[in-house]
């Protein structure tokens, strides 16, 4: 392989992992994507695979990988409530024995190592918009504790590596992202309301619906991963990537029927235990050090979003809903699922 440097992403094939690996690509570097298909997919990444400089590589990262690399970017962790909560003891190892793997792997190597944490760190919290040096409100034994805790725990890891043995690492904590390539059966809120809306099916919201989001387009948190790579040996994080603009559940679902031209209903259900009713990032720190603010607002994104789900659900071909040119444009996927069924609405996940 060729290129300017030799990075890993783990995660690799997932909807931000793929997203990432492309920029990469652009950017003239060799890419090794790490995944296990627990809840990625080759198929994201098809396009890439007559690029010379790009490798795939199936492996799970609970287990020790020797491979040499200069940069290594960790986003090996299921993210929507619905997967981390299925297999919660893996969900905990993939956090903690992968951040230990791959964090040897740099200590081995010399890389520089980048962590995706999460804004489930803050758990439900008490401050409003969350800044980085909020130490958060979760709950240790609740059923989201399985990834908001093994995310706080690989933080801890890395610092401690990167105190102990010098590992340069950055950490990036992420709040609410979506974009094309979410699974259909992803159970997060946009990817939920977007394919009740477009089957017409009741879209649900847990709770009353006043519970607040903020939703980062996926552009704009890659952006913000590539800035915090390139900054200086001292800033290591963790800094907060995300969307300011804040949004009622509510508010979101509304804008799904009327951008789909849906005639799904609204149907309201108990909250989820520990779902937080509010999340805002406070990105000062992401503006200050890296120079980095989001530039997609929420209706341009859920027009790209929607697009990308009226092609998926379709097969594949022309919508039946009608994408309008400035839709047409993006990259999809090659080879799409069909006949895919409307995921059950799940509480809101990163």
């Amino acid at each position: 392989m060729h290129g300017q440097k030799r990075v890993m992403v783990t995660g690799g094939t997932g909807f931000l992992g793929s997203f990432l690996c492309e920029r990469l690509l652009r950017e003239g570097n060799d890419v090794l994507c790490v995944d296990n298909y627990y809840t990625g997919s080759r198929d994201n990444v098809l396009h890439l695979l007559d690029d010379s400089r790009f490798e795939v590589l199936r492996h799970d990262i609970t287990f020790p990988l020797y491979v040499e690399v200069d940069e290594i970017y960790n986003l090996a962790c299921p993210a929507s409530p619905v997967h981390y909560q299925f297999d919660p003891v893996q969900t905990v190892k993939t956090n903690v024995h992968g951040a230990i793997n791959m964090l040897g792997l740099a200590k081995r190597t010399k890389a520089k190592i980048f962590q995706a944490s999460t804004s489930e760190v803050y758990g439900d919290p008490a401050v409003h918009p969350q800044p980085e040096d909020y130490r958060g409100s979760v709950n240790p034994i609740g059923p989201r504790a399985c990834y908001d805790e093994g995310k706080r725990c690989a933080e801890t890891l890395f610092f401690d590596y990167h105190r102990q043995y010098g590992v340069e690492i950055r950490v990036a904590r992420i709040f609410n992202t979506y974009g094309p390539r979410m699974q259909t059966n992803d159970g997060r809120v946009v990817s939920n309301f977007i394919v009740q809306a477009l089957q017409n099916e009741p879209i649900t919201i847990f709770g009353n619906g006043t519970q607040t989001r903020s939703f980062c387009y996926v552009d704009d948190l890659i952006e913000g991963f590539i800035r915090l790579m390139g900054t200086p040996a001292g800033v290591t994080g963790p800094i907060n990537l995300g969307n300011p603009g804040e949004f009622q559940v509510r508010e979101l679902a509304e804008m799904v029927i009327e951008m789909t031209g849906s005639k799904s209903s609204i149907v309201y259900k108990p909250l989820p235990m520990d779902d937080p009713t509010q999340r805002k990032p406070d990105i000062r720190r992401a503006m200050q050090d890296l120079g980095w603010q989001p530039t997609v607002n929420l209706r341009e994104g859920l027009e790209k979003t929607i697009a990308y789900f009226e092609w998926k659900l379709s097969g594949g071909v022309k919508s039946t809903l009608g994408v309008r040119s400035s839709r047409s444009a993006y990259t999809y996927l090659p080879t799409p699922a069909v006949g895919l069924p409307v995921p059950q609405a799940a509480p809101l996940g990163t």
